[in-house]
């Protein structure tokens, strides 16, 4: 299925962090804070200004990203966890 955000949105994958165990200890998964890291999927085309001209994002599909905890909203498409969210939660870009 293709799926293209409206406007200023962005749809992300988040990515796993590598099971930690501290002292033998697995946490389970409902104890696990959701990862910050993400990969860029989809993008929106740009949001309109006051004057109806179209700003692009700065984000692109394949980026990778770092957003809030609890930014967006999630969802699940053809079985798959994603987030939807607007280019403002997005606090970085991470280059390598």
């Amino acid at each position: 299925m293709k799926v293209t955000p409206l406007a200023d949105r962005i749809l992300v994958e988040r990515i796993e962090e590598k099971e930690v165990k501290k002292g033998g200890i697995i946490i389970p998964d409902t104890a696990k804070e959701k990862p910050q890291e993400c990969k860029v999927i989809a993008v929106g085309t740009g949001r309109l200004n006051e004057d109806g001209k179209r700003i692009p994002l700065e984000v692109k599909k394949g980026d990778k990203i770092l957003i809030g905890k609890y930014s967006g909203t999630d969802v699940k498409i053809d079985g798959k966890e994603y987030t939807i969210m607007r280019e403002d939660d997005v606090l970085a870009i991470i280059t390598e």
